[in-house]
């Protein structure tokens, strides 16, 4: 006989998951008519204007957050996301990867600033680092954990190889690109990783997936990969028509119980 579970026993994680998914109803409904709470930071990169979005928790935060943008570029989606961290007790910040006011709306504009990093992934680290640094210097929180949507995921885990970012306690990708690039290997002691993947994801191939979780093995590290069935990709974009509000809900959830735990 299975006997009822004590109401004081059940996990935190089921409650974040609870939440996360009323949360949600509120915020992929209101996305059009987001205000963002934060404000917009110009900051200087080796004489290169850049343009990023803080958002403070209110009274000591519980650490910080670095989110790294898809290839739109910074815009309202990431400040949405930095607003509900705030919301949660963390200081934000959104990083810029693109340059001020270079926000590209072309398929092919997209492609040619993605490229530009993916081709010189120096400079890609380089000025992750300079926005992690611009949001201490803000006044963020010293223990980071780094986030990032599509491009922005695939730049979380360049960062994660490298062991180049300090009091950086964790990492998440949302639908980024997995692959590893020739000539780079995992560290073994990287912080804890979160993959959230869509399974329906065409752009991002579950051979990718398997791979990555191969290597982080081999690594010894501490990794957690959630595959959400019927997910396409980019599909915690509010708003949009491969938005799916269960596996948006389900990931955030995942990701606040990834920072409970690291940070």
């Amino acid at each position: 006989m299975r006997l009822p579970i004590p109401t004081h026993l059940v996990s935190t994680r089921l409650v974040s998951i609870t939440l996360a998914l009323a949360a949600f109803g509120l915020a992929a409904g209101s996305a059009h008519a987001f205000t963002p709470a934060g404000q917009d930071i110009v900051y200087d990169v080796n004489g290169e204007a850049f343009e990023g979005y803080l958002a403070s928790a209110e009274g000591e935060a519980r650490g910080s957050v670095l989110i790294i943008h898809d290839w739109d570029g910074l815009d309202d989606y990431e400040r949405q996301r930095a607003d509900m961290l705030a919301e949660q007790g963390y200081d934000a910040f959104a990083v810029d990867l693109y340059g001020q006011g270079n926000r590209p709306q072309e398929v092919e504009k997209k492609r040619t600033e993605t490229a530009r990093l993916y081709e010189d992934r120096e400079r890609m680290r380089a000025l992750t680092l300079a926005g992690l640094a611009e949001a201490r210097a803000q006044g963020s929180a010293e223990a980071s954990v780094l986030m990032g949507y599509c491009f922005g995921g695939a730049v979380v885990l360049e960062l994660a190889r490298s062991g180049e970012a300090e009091s950086v306690h964790g990492y998440a990708s949302f639908h980024g690109g997995l692959a590893t690039p020739e000539g780079q290997q995992w560290p073994e002691d990287v912080g804890p990783i979160l993959i959230a993947h869509g399974g329906a994801d065409s752009a991002i191939p579950m051979s990718q997936v398997a791979t990555l979780a191969e290597e982080l093995e081999a690594a010894e590290a501490i990794y957690e990969i959630q595959v959400y069935s019927g997910a396409p990709h980019a599909f915690t974009v509010f708003g949009s028509d491969a938005y799916r509000e269960r596996a948006d809900a389900k990931s955030w959830a995942a990701f606040l119980e990834l920072l409970e735990e690291a940070l």
